[in-house]
């Protein structure tokens, strides 16, 4: 049997390292993630090494665009990132997201309902995960997304979706050319826990989104909090248990003592399924189906 690879490259922290085989459909597929601790001239070398060598590449740490909710807004600094890989597919993980990420709003609420603290959920940033939001509205939760707090340090939350689109028109134009230093927590930052906004999370039962943003914000009571993020490692789980989280809610399956990012996800999708190319919303969401693979739940008091 013919092993498929896959790599993650992160501008995160090298210290999140790992790599597993993930068995799906009869096939074993090496997954990989490789952090570089923000540098970016080092992530763009490892794309342009790796290009034609492995079957899927994943951007970690990052996403090649951020939506609203009638369009989608290319970042500058990741788009040069990977402009010169030319023959491996490149994915960054929405593809994954839009079909899983939807139904954790519905699974909350149909097996967790009766641990929920309230019906309000802070979502860290919803326009990396516009459907993950989408699915909470639609399961009758209160939104809070902090993608003005978390992304830009702005004390100001949007609570509708109306808002967010509106929200990311305006800052669309300009933050889509900022470094991604500007917007995200990465190499050594990520692995430092400075709690902001804590009246964010006090508020809402339920804490949804990007785990660094979460890991690194987050306040030291969690107590009782629902988490539902993708990315999580033994340190990450051992924090939450620290501080109190009643449960944890993946969108990736486990593999040893972590789940890998939706980025490394879409990338063995794509490995799995054998196009050499990017799959169609639908495409994936059938392959998915066929791989079972579905969000988890992790108790942890």
């Amino acid at each position: 049997m013919t092993v498929k690879h896959v790599v993650s490259v992160s501008l995160g922290s090298v210290s999140r390292d790992a790599e597993a085989i993930l068995h799906l459909l009869g096939e074993e597929i090496h997954v990989q993630r490789i952090g570089v601790n923000g540098d970016v001239s080092r992530a763009k070398a490892l794309y342009e090494e790796l290009d034609g060598k492995v079957d899927c590449l994943g951007v970690g740490g990052a996403v090649l665009a951020f939506d609203a909710l009638d369009r989608s807004y290319a970042l500058s600094a990741v788009a040069r990132m990977v402009a010169d890989v030319t023959h491996t597919p490149v994915v960054d993980g929405t593809g994954f997201k839009s079909v899983v990420e939807r139904g954790v709003g519905a699974l909350i609420r149909q097996q967790l309902a009766g641990l929920l603290p309230n019906e309000r959920v802070l979502i860290t940033s919803a326009v990396d995960r516009l459907d993950l939001a989408k699915g909470f509205a639609e399961n009758g939760f209160e939104l809070l997304m902090g993608d003005l707090g978390f992304a830009l340090g702005l004390p100001v939350a949007v609570r509708t979706l109306q808002g967010l689109n509106r929200m990311a028109h305006t800052i669309g134009p300009i933050v889509r050319h900022l470094p991604m230093s500007a917007l995200y927590p990465s190499g050594e930052h990520e692995d430092i826990n400075k709690p902001r906004f804590q009246g964010w999370f006090a508020e809402c039962g339920v804490i949804a989104g990007d785990g660094n943003y979460i890991t690194h914000s987050m306040p030291l009571d969690m107590v009782g909090k629902i988490v539902a993020t993708n990315t999580t490692t033994a340190r990450d789980m051992a924090l939450y248990r620290e501080r109190g989280v009643r449960c944890v809610v993946t969108s990736t399956p486990r593999l040893g003592e972590r789940t890998f990012g939706t980025n490394v996800m879409e990338a063995a999708m794509v490995a799995l399924s054998g196009q050499g190319r990017k799959l169609a919303p639908d495409e994936m969401a059938a392959l998915i189906e066929r791989a079972g693979l579905e969000p988890q739940i992790e108790m942890l008091s």
